[in-house]
């Protein structure tokens, strides 16, 4: 007699990840582009069995967010039902990226009217204060609430027969998780930290903080701060979370001190590689901008201050602004001393430092756009000129006997030759370029750094800055550029973080072939030295600012720049080749198994 196998015809329970964070839809900082590049490759994965949830603001909501109007019998669509009648708004639709994913954005003002209510119950069963938080705190409270309730609809619904991963991005997402644990709702919850609230806080402000990691008291120092709500909330995800992440082996020692918990696992962040692969073209491609980014060096310096072209290095550091954490204080050391180096070893270089940030301002420096205007006028009037001249040669050229060239001299006529005369007059001046394109708000780390060192674009300064407060975007009147353009136009990426948990803007250059220099205490930077022994041969380098005091590091960093320079075209093009050939190893193909190990984990241990 044959006995059944009580397992052959059990269907496999079905799995659904929904991705929650503040950004998603919502691009405020780096959170959006880890999301936003990974669709493609968890779409490829989960199919129509993912989706993500995010909070509704319409401004970003009306670029970016395809409503569906049709609900759907789906699970998905039964529950924004159900929340719709609770009294919620909640918006149901496709997010407009690569892999066009389902994702519900939560409109978090339909329960603001409740956050007191909610703050009380926050107190009560988590003993998290929110007295005197800033108002960022009771909107990201609100948002946590609808995805508590929705969480909790949707696994009442289909806890039994589906297995729920909900992965929470930051403390901005986070507030659900321990409810949701407490109240033993059938979803397995994963939490990543991509920075902690209070490491970026400590960073900026205590010196030698990785040597004092272990001394912080952490809710003294986040009273200290004003961020008690916000640490509280972020300790609290990282300790009842079923699945413990974060992005980097520096940022997990953070962890450990400062939420009270060891991550289970690190997850690297990645790109979507063939978004940016440009195949055999990333070299014209390069030359192609860099030659957009001669017209603002040319309509900057030239006024007063012309130098080949053909050699010069055009170098950039971008991100928010975070004086000493992002490295700008470094970067600018050692520009100061490659300034210094460069001059007195006579190198006939010359090096355009750009700096990229946000920083307050009242508008373009109006003598910076009349600068870059009557260029253009001059670039006009010169191309009046050649057409006349091309006209006339031919006809003098087939009309001739004689073998000579022509004197072009005779083809111009006395107007041209008079306005051509008068636009240079008006355009060249003795002054000193500007440092700075915008009027500041007010002074800041960079300008106070380079008035000190009068690192100022001197006549004799080998080494030219470009502080550019604001993002560069292909709007603006400077540059005609979006950022990535402008990435691939440059020669070197500088960021010697300081305090960096991933750090996007280094991998963004390796994506689009361009050599960079990071830190090892920034997750990137560790990440290389974990995977590529010999990573400075593939354009990546790394400075020690782990076992190095600061200048120290900046002489180290000096060093590098110099060799950089040193560097023939020929080097300096097989070093981009060698660069983008590595871009492959960060692809959200190759990096999305530590992303499913976490989801694996959650369920593990929620079952």
């Amino acid at each position: 007699m044959e006995i059944e196998n009580p397992l052959k015809n059990t269907v496999p329970k079905q799995k659904i990840l929904i991705e929650i964070a503040w950004e998603t839809c919502n691009q405020v900082g780096g959170i959006y582009t880890v999301i936003r590049t990974k669709v493609p490759s968890m779409v490829e994965k989960w199919g129509d069995d993912y989706f993500l949830i995010g909070p509704y603001f319409p401004q970003t909501a009306s670029a970016e967010f395809e409503p569906i109007h049709d609900l759907d019998d789906s699970v998905l669509g039964k529950t924004v039902q159900k929340m719709r009648s609770m009294g919620f708004g909640v918006h149901y639709g496709y997010w407009l990226v690569t892999g066009k994913p389902r994702i519900i954005l939560f409109d978090f003002w339909s329960t603001i009217e409740n956050i007191n209510k909610i703050k009380a119950t926050l107190w009560e069963r988590h003993k998290i204060s929110t007295l005197h938080a800033e108002e960022l705190v009771n909107h990201v409270i609100a948002f946590g609430e609808m995805v508590r309730i929705f969480l909790t609809e949707l696994a009442s619904e289909r806890g039994n027969k589906t297995d729920i991963v909900a992965h929470f991005h930051e403390w901005m997402a986070s507030t659900a998780i321990p409810d949701l644990r407490q109240d033993n709702v059938k979803v397995a919850t994963v939490f990543t930290t991509h920075a902690t609230m209070l490491g970026r806080y400590l960073a900026g402000n205590v010196p030698n903080f990785y040597e004092k990691l272990h001394e912080f008291d952490w809710l003294k120092e986040a009273k200290h701060y004003g961020i008690e709500a916000q640490a509280t909330i972020e300790r609290l995800a990282a300790q009842t979370a079923h699945s413990m992440t974060t992005v980097s082996d520096v940022t997990a020692r953070e962890c450990e001190h400062l939420l009270g918990k060891v991550p289970d696992l690190i997850l690297p962040n990645g790109l979507n590689i063939t978004r940016f692969s440009a195949m055999h073209e990333h070299q014209n491609l390069h030359t192609k901008f860099k030659d957009r980014i001669n017209e603002f060096v040319m309509g900057h310096f030239f006024q007063s201050q012309p130098f080949d072209l053909d050699k010069t290095l055009y170098f950039f550091t971008s991100g928010r602004y975070e004086f000493s954490n992002k490295g700008y204080d470094l970067t600018l050391e050692a520009l100061s001393r490659l300034n210094w180096k460069m001059k007195n070893a006579k190198i006939d270089k010359t090096v355009v430092m750009f700096f990229i940030t946000k920083q307050p301002y009242h508008s373009i420096d109006p003598e910076v756009l009349h600068s870059r205007a009557v260029m253009d006028e001059i670039r006009q009037t010169c191309s009046s000129i050649e057409k006349q001249i091309g006209d006339q040669l031919f006809s003098a050229s087939a009309s001739s006997n004689d073998l000579q060239m022509p004197d072009l001299n005779s083809f111009v006529d006395e107007y041209w030759r008079l306005r051509l005369r008068r636009t240079i007059q008006t355009w060249k001046n003795n002054k000193r370029p500007k440092v700075v394109t915008h009027l500041l708000k007010n002074s800041d780390g960079i300008t106070d750094f380079l008035q000190k060192t009068n690192l100022m674009n001197n006549p004799e300064d080998k080494v030219k800055i470009v502080y550019h407060p604001d993002f560069v975007v292909s709007s603006n009147p400077l540059f005609g550029l979006d950022y990535g353009q402008f990435v691939r136009g440059c020669n070197l990426g500088v960021f010697p973080s300081y305090y960096e948990p991933w750090g996007y803007t280094p991998l963004e250059c390796i994506a689009r072939g361009v050599p960079t220099i990071t830190s090892d205490l920034s997750g990137f930077g560790d990440y290389m030295m974990q995977i590529m022994r010999d990573y400075d041969q593939w354009g990546v380098m790394v400075v020690n600012r782990k076992t190095q005091d600061f200048y120290k590091a900046a002489e180290q960093l000096s060093e590098m720049l110099l060799k950089f320079v040193k560097q023939g075209l020929r080097e300096r093009i097989s070093q981009r080749n060698r660069v983008e050939s590595i871009s492959e190893t960060f692809d959200w193909n190759n990096l999305r198994t530590y992303y499913d190990t976490a989801h694996d984990l959650a369920l593990k241990r929620r079952k």
